[in-house]
């Protein structure tokens, strides 16, 4: 079985001091990409940094043979964004990969939820995601080539409870790739996003014995994939964790159709509107509009 490799692919990936970021890290670097790891080394709630955290990931790829170099700037401002950018530039003149990784927990109850716990999250996760990808995604399409994969989660697909900032951040990420796979379709540039469910700092607390079989390593062959430039999927969310890994899709009831729908008419017909046989999964606006197609015939 031929090995995926990476020799000469230069990837950015946030986040990169520890948990699932430390381990794409290793593994994209043993199959010969060059890495910038990314980490400000804050503390789980975004305060505080350690620079130090991503050059020991550094080191630990130098002394399995790979070639990296560190990072420490913030994905939270366009300006922390280019300068990560840039710090693959200067090493190793391009990008192919930008991993979006970093992550920031301020979880609160809804009714609690204030600013100050609200926006730093969007700040890292989603905005993060625009502030590195942009700059890179000027290079990619220069050269006709990308790979972007951004870390969504469970919790802004299907909800959790005291997570409304991190889980709609997580669920704009899903947005944020399918609208770049259909902009970057022509430039052979691909994204994808993973949810993954993984034993890291930012879920020791919760997992409880089920962390023992959730290793952080068994997310980045599905990572390490979707980077590659043999992988032929775009705009795809997957659910990855333990060894399994899942396609996870948006789907569309046929529906109901009536020419001058009443209110009365939906509470009529509730069934076949939410009826989900015979679905269909669309995978970009187009494809959705044309969904509605059949009825106005």
């Amino acid at each position: 079985m031929t090995q995926l490799g990476f020799d000469g692919k230069v990837a950015i990936i946030t986040g990169a001091g520890g948990g699932l970021g430390r381990q794409h890290a290793l593994l994209l670097a043993s199959r010969g990409a060059l890495v910038v790891v990314n980490d400000l080394g804050g503390a789980v709630d975004g305060t505080g940094s350690d620079k130090g955290a991503a050059e020991r990931v550094v080191d630990e790829i130098k002394a399995l043979g790979g070639e990296a170099v560190a990072d420490t700037n913030s994905v939270a401002t366009p300006e922390g964004g280019k300068a990560i950018v840039q710090t693959a530039v200067d090493a190793f003149g391009t990008v192919d990969i930008v991993i979006n990784n970093a992550g920031i927990l301020r979880d609160k109850a809804f009714h609690n939820m204030e600013p100050d716990l609200m926006n730093p999250v969007f700040d890292v996760h989603l905005k993060g995601a625009f502030h590195v990808t942009q700059p890179a995604w000027t290079i990619m399409r220069e050269k006709g080539y990308g790979r972007i994969i951004s870390t969504s989660s469970a919790a802004g697909i299907f909800g959790n409870f005291g997570q409304t900032n991190y889980g709609a951040a997580k669920m704009g990420l899903v947005g944020f790739t399918r609208v770049l796979a259909v902009e970057g379709a022509k430039y052979n540039i691909k994204a994808n996003a993973i949810a993954p469910l993984a034993l890291t700092r930012m879920t020791e607390t919760i997992m409880g014995a089920l962390g023992d079989k959730l290793d952080p390593g068994l997310v980045s062959p599905i990572v390490t994939y979707l980077a590659h430039e043999d992988c032929p999927v775009s705009g795809q969310t997957f659910s990855v964790g333990g060894g399994r890994v899942a396609h996870v899709f948006i789907a569309e009831t046929q529906g109901y159709h009536k020419a001058d729908l009443t209110p009365e008419d939906l509470r009529d017909n509730w069934a076949t509107v939410t009826d989900q046989s015979g679905y269909g999964v669309p995978n970009n606006l187009a494809e959705e509009t044309a969904m509605f197609l059949p009825f106005f015939k």
